[in-house]
């Protein structure tokens, strides 16, 4: 076996291609991206495989499903919030089962390094009740993901692969094995599986679960789910998961006796390892990164009697953002460690902002200017790089939850009697989530102002490609039956300034919907083109 240098989102990348991967489609979200950006790098322009962003993660789900459908094995790759938009096909997809491996890679973002939330996947592979991997190291997402795929074809459903942030960014030597042919047969799905009637539907829903106890059975078999008990000492069992796993064997070194310890790889849990684990200590404490997912389970509703469990609930360990050592060396009594004293030197806060020269500041400008002539006003804003607009000089933002929501929001807003009602979404997020709301606006002939900030990318996660720009935008936004009089078209540009401020203006005192399109490419990736 050759070794090679990956992040950890390249490990499960490489071990799909490896495992006889035809497709893998994602929708680009951090700490996700890197899974597809480094597949489409080998995929040789879809000679070996086909690698493909998707206008959205439903949309890359049910493409995925497709190729399973035809008995061929697929991926899907996304962020924990791109998972709430792939729920229904990723439910679904539990009951109908897996014709070709169907492999679903979900890289969580506890601390929220770049998300609006913490959510954890496994709590989604719990309730779909198929099968979940968290690799604790690089090694083990490789060898686990190509596993994956073969547990998916032998059980017949999706089997999910739960990432972090820490695990997916940072990088280790990885020993990689022979890659496996391609299903190349097509074996379609049978129909009374596939399609999804009540009559079919209970009968795969039956199938499923009578499937848990296979399930539980391979998780008391699976080497990655370890158990070390030390006989000698009784006084704490320690249940950890994940990428903790490192953060406990790192600072286990420092105690004067290892305690027995389980590792938990696999969801569901080994419960009969659990059980082993829970009868030989007097103490147990569950370490785990994201919610507390394993220690509630441990816990149950009562608690076990005679036992004392600690881990997040109790507040041993944080309840809110990453793991460290020193959390994890606090949890087991060490000492803490403590640092270089520098007095009474502050480093300079140095929040993100828009890049120099980008087209959403000149937008932004713009609109804080026009809308000095509406007090009442409120604008809504999305998920991308101008949500930093709500950050000064700007502070022109009110509101960002998720994909799509400015312009529902907006509209919902308007209804409520603000005015002017203003949305604020990118190009590649009204294509992924901005249509529907839109076109509800539409039928209503809502009084509110969608400015749809079109720099020809997605920006905020490295430049992919937008699905939602140029002239086509335009025409979609005819054809969605906005009123051509109030679809405007700008050019953000400092020159332009007086201009722009001009069609605002006008449009936010229309009585009814308009849309604004402020159309100019993204700075960073006219530079890269210039350079290249």
């Amino acid at each position: 076996m050759k070794k090679v240098v990956l992040l950890g989102d390249e490990a499960v990348a490489l071990a799909a291609v490896h495992a006889g991967l035809t497709a893998g489609y994602s929708y680009p979200g951090t700490p996700a991206s890197e899974i597809m950006e480094y597949l489409i790098r080998i995929s040789e322009g879809g000679k070996k495989f086909i690698a493909k962003w998707c206008v959205n993660e439903k949309v890359a789900c049910e493409e995925a499903l497709g190729v399973s459908f035809a008995g061929k094995r697929a991926m899907v790759s996304f962020k924990h919030v791109g998972l709430n938009v792939a729920a229904d096909p990723f439910i679904n997809s539990a009951i109908t089962g897996a014709n070709g491996g169907l492999v679903v890679v979900v890289a969580d973002d506890p601390g929220m390094h770049s998300s609006q939330d913490e959510q954890d996947s496994r709590y989604y592979a719990d309730f779909a009740r198929i099968l979940c991997f968290e690799p604790s190291n690089h090694q083990e997402a490789y060898d686990m993901t190509r596993e994956a795929f073969d547990l998916s074809e032998r059980f017949g459903i999706p089997v999910m692969i739960r990432l972090v942030t820490r695990l997916a960014h940072s990088r280790s030597s990885v020993a990689v094995r022979e890659p496996r042919e391609q299903n190349h047969k097509l074996e379609y799905g049978r129909w009374e599986d596939w399609t999804l009637l009540p009559v079919n539907a209970r009968r795969r829903f039956r199938i499923l679960l009578d499937r848990q106890k296979e399930l539980k059975d391979y998780a008391e078999s699976c080497p990655y789910n370890h158990l070390s008990l030390n006989q000698a000492d009784h006084r704490l069992g320690v249940v950890v998961s994940g990428i903790a796993y490192n953060y406990f064997r790192e600072v286990a070194k420092g105690l004067s006796s290892e305690p027995s310890y389980l590792k938990i790889s696999t969801y569901p849990f080994p419960e009969n390892k659990l059980r082993q684990l829970i009868g030989q200590a007097d103490e147990i404490l569950v370490i785990e990164e994201g919610y507390p997912f394993i220690e509630r389970f441990i816990r149950g509703v009562m608690g076990i009697p005679g036992k004392k469990i600690r881990g997040k609930l109790d507040g041993s360990l944080p309840l809110t953002g990453e793991l460290t050592p020193d959390a994890v060396a606090k949890a087991l009594g060490l000492p803490k460690k403590t640092g270089l004293k520098i007095g009474e030197f502050r480093l300079a806060g140095r929040p993100p902002q828009l890049c120099v020269g980008c087209p959403h500041a000149d937008t932004f400008k713009a609109l804080n200017e026009a809308l000095k002539d509406f007090p009442g006003s409120n604008v809504f804003s999305d998920i991308g790089c101008y949500t930093l607009g709500a950050l000064p000089p700007y502070n022109a933002i009110k509101t960002c939850v998720c994909m799509g929501a400015s312009v529902s929001m907006a509209k919902g807003g308007a209804e409520a009697g603000i005015y002017p009602s203003v949305a604020v979404i990118g190009d590649s997020t009204f294509a992924h989530s901005g249509i529907t709301p839109l076109l509800d606006a539409v039928y209503s002939n809502t009084d509110m102002t969608v400015i749809i900030l079109d720099n020809g990318t997605v920006a905020m996660t490295g430049g992919q490609p937008s699905y939602g720009t140029g002239e086509p935008l335009v025409r979609l936004l005819e054809g969605l039956g906005v009123d051509k009089n109030h679809l405007k078209i700008i050019i953000p540009l400092p020159k332009n300034h007086q201009q722009n401020v001009s069609i605002i203006r006008d449009e936010l005192a229309y009585h009814g919907l308009s849309v604004i399109v402020a159309r100019r490419e993204c700075i960073q990736i006219l530079g890269e083109k210039k350079r290249s």
